[in-house]
């Protein structure tokens, strides 16, 4: 009998993985000269229609976007090379496309704030994203 154990791979929704998607997301803008974009979504707690929101969002993203699930009402998207402006219109294109599917989405109010990463900054910490894409927190 074996006792050697597989370790655990973190899933895609795990806090560690988070650090790795903001590093990817710089390098790969970085590789190409572009910038890269950190969209963060949030929406008023209990809101039942923001995980639909997220998961439709999670449907239509490139192969090489991601999107990062921190609580039930709060999620990041990665958007790479893109400007600020380019990830505004897939935003408001996403936000449209659910809305159709979805008409109750009025009663839904989501936050959205951007942060746009430029290739040749400095690396980019958890610290310095989630203020960014959602407010300071409260002192």
């Amino acid at each position: 009998m074996s006792t050697h154990m597989t370790p655990v791979q973190p899933g895609p929704d795990d806090p560690r993985m988070l650090r790795e998607l903001i590093a990817r997301t710089q390098e790969r803008g970085a590789q190409h000269d572009v910038s890269s974009v950190v969209v963060g979504f949030a929406a008023a707690e209990g809101d039942r229609l923001f995980p639909d929101f997220v998961a439709y969002v999670e449907s239509e993203l490139r192969v090489e976007d991601a999107i990062f699930r921190l609580t039930r009402e709060r999620a990041l998207l990665f958007l790479t090379d893109v400007s600020r402006e380019q990830a505004d219109e897939i935003v408001t294109r996403l936000e449209a496309g659910f809305r159709s599917e979805f008409p109750s989405l009025s009663e839904t109010q989501i936050q959205i704030r951007y942060l746009e990463m430029e290739p040749t900054g400095n690396p980019l910490a958890v610290r310095d994203v989630l203020p960014e894409v959602f407010g300071a927190p409260e002192a």
